[in-house]
């Protein structure tokens, strides 16, 4: 199973009203075809009721956690709201200034 596969498996714990993982490794420096090292994830969850955005950060991380270790995921970009404050887009990750050139 991808890693990409396990992080949505492992975040669908949180029971999200909307759940996005983008596999953006292709925009960092070491990349190869497959590659699978840094994500993002948007998550819309009841379960972040009353809990400020570090402690959302940090639910997200436990449900991640054995998939944040060397040789698997290195980077995770997290957008953790709850239903109320989600409007429909996260923001776009910055440029990693290791991109490959093109």
């Amino acid at each position: 199973m991808s890693l990409e596969q396990q992080l949505i498996e492992r975040l669908n714990q949180l029971e999200p009203q909307h759940l996005q993982v983008i596999n953006e490794s292709s925009g960092h420096g070491g990349y190869f075809p497959g590659k699978e090292s840094h994500f993002k994830v948007i998550v819309v969850s009841e379960q972040f009721q009353g809990l400020r955005l570090v402690q959302r950060h940090q639910k997200i991380y436990a449900a991640a956690a054995e998939l944040m270790s060397p040789g698997k995921i290195h980077a995770l970009a997290i957008h953790a709201y709850l239903p109320s404050e989600w409007q429909g887009q996260a923001p776009n990750s910055p440029e990693c200034a290791h991109a490959p050139k093109t």
